[in-house]
């Protein structure tokens, strides 16, 4: 494809406008059409970026539209059946997280994205950010020796309005979780891919403060493969939210870091901390709406680049998949009073 990918957004809710602008943003990606089975919320959108084409179903997009990739910006429970729905029609996917809230709809996106010959792309940003790649190449290189601790604080607040604000928010079926599914995704999958693949976790989970299914706040003790022990905690139910913080400790030093900045950066060969802006807002602790298009942006480029080079995206959906098996984990001990293998 040498002309500009052509996107269309498939949902138009809270998150929509991340896509819209990053696609804008980007010269070699074109905006054409906006999905949403509330048409006027597509129309609201299109409007706001000047998309030409509104459609309120995908297959109504796929019959009258010419587009390469789609951006699905839906409920987490709805990810698979329109990402197969898009794939066998031999268009890109570009999924938020989750990518499912069930191994087997995840299972069934990447084979229906295999078959078809097209690439499934997750929105993971924080592991765009220069935080998150500049400690993990330092652990990756030994710089902190062997590992002992992983943490990840994911403390968040969401209100009782968020939460009614559409049906779907804060249940089993469509959200699939609560603090760790919806918001806290992001840092379990930012601790896992710093630390390494999770042998196993014991956790507790339920909703504390909220009138909701699912759970506001969590904790989970987990053992890595490669030995080390880590918490996870999560929560949409303290208030303020703090921004999110990830502590790496090995036997030769430690990281510990958060959206705002390096807090410790220590080694015993004396190994000097990057340089990197300390001056950043906590993303999204507060306010879903209050998020950069930054990382989007580069998961929208990167996505373009593995189209045109036919390779894997930076985060596939076998990778993204990790982070949902580790939460449904935690959901399972909290559930049984056990620890989980995963």
């Amino acid at each position: 494809m040498s002309g500009k990918i052509k996107f269309a957004i498939i949902g138009a809710g809270v998150i929509a406008p991340l896509h819209a602008r990053a696609i804008q943003l980007h010269p070699d990606a074109e905006l054409v059409a906006i999905v949403d089975s509330v048409v006027e919320k597509a129309q609201k959108l299109a409007k706001e970026y000047s998309v030409p084409f509104v459609y309120d179903h995908i297959e109504q997009l796929l019959q009258q539209c010419e587009v390469d990739a789609v951006c699905i910006c839906l409920p987490s429970g709805l990810h698979s059946e329109v990402t197969i729905t898009a794939a066998e029609a031999g268009k890109h996917i570009l999924c938020e997280k989750p990518l499912d809230i069930t191994l087997e709809s995840m299972d069934a996106m990447i084979t229906a994205c295999r078959d078809n010959n097209v690439k499934l792309a997750t929105v993971f940003q924080k592991r765009t950010t220069e935080l998150a790649i500049q400690t993990r190449q330092a652990v990756q290189e030994g710089k902190l020796g062997k590992l002992v601790l992983g943490d990840a604080y994911l403390k968040y607040y969401r209100s009782p309005e968020y939460y009614k604000s559409a049906d779907w928010r804060g249940t089993w079926e469509v959200d699939g979780g609560g603090a760790l599914m919806n918001q806290g995704v992001h840092g379990v999958d930012i601790i896992r891919w710093i630390m390494g693949d999770v042998e196993s976790v014991f956790a507790y989970a339920a909703p504390l403060v909220r009138d909701i299914e699912v759970e506001d706040t969590a904790v989970a003790v987990v053992r890595y493969k490669n030995g080390a022990f880590g918490v996870i905690q999560g929560t949409t139910s303290v208030n303020p939210g703090q921004e999110p913080k990830f502590e790496i400790h090995g036997e030769h030093g430690s990281i510990i870091y958060s959206d705002s900045g390096i807090k410790l950066w220590k080694t015993v060969d004396g190994t000097e901390p990057p340089v990197l802006s300390s001056d950043r807002k906590a993303e999204g602790s507060d306010n879903p709406q209050a998020i950069s298009e930054d990382g989007h942006f580069i998961l929208v480029d990167d996505l373009i680049h593995a189209i045109r080079e036919d390779r894997e995206p930076l985060i596939s959906g076998i990778e993204a998949r990790k982070s949902v098996e580790l939460i449904l984990a935690i959901y399972e001990s909290a559930r049984t009073g056990r620890e989980v293998k995963l």
